[in-house]
């Protein structure tokens, strides 16, 4: 399972800087307005939002971004986030991230479940337990 401890790298390089973690439906999160925009559009909406709290340096977080993507594409239903740890620090830290990427699944705005690591299978397997709940009772 590959992650990265949470470092804040503020000089990153021009490679990193350029790296995209948006594709289909992923938002990026860019302030912290915006996040409670989102937790309420959500709320309102009654979607399951999945934050994933990541960094352009991380290698791992590199990797599972078109994975994320193409999840985001898959699951309309619910809302894929993005933070960028080094853009939102403050922020970032509240949320007491210790390794990149770590995944948050949050309903009606509180957290329930949280993945830390780009783990591909682990993501999968919890976005299909809360599309079918039924199938995860059963397992």
């Amino acid at each position: 399972m590959g992650l990265c401890l949470a470092k804040h790298k503020r000089d990153a390089d021009d490679s990193d800087h350029n790296f995209e973690f948006t594709g289909g439906n992923v938002q990026l999160i860019t302030t912290e307005e915006s996040w409670e925009q989102k937790i309420s559009e959500a709320k309102r909406d009654g979607r399951i939002v999945i934050a994933n709290f990541s960094a352009t340096w991380c290698g791992p977080c590199r990797m599972i971004a078109p994975f994320y993507s193409e999840l985001s594409e898959k699951h309309p239903s619910l809302m894929f986030l993005v933070i960028d740890v080094d853009e939102l620090i403050d922020f970032s830290t509240t949320w007491d991230i210790k390794a990149t990427p770590t995944f948050f699944f949050l309903r009606d705005g509180q957290q329930f479940d949280k993945l830390v690591g780009a783990n591909k299978p682990e993501l999968q397997k919890k976005i299909t337990a809360l599309l079918n709940p039924e199938v995860s009772s059963q397992a």
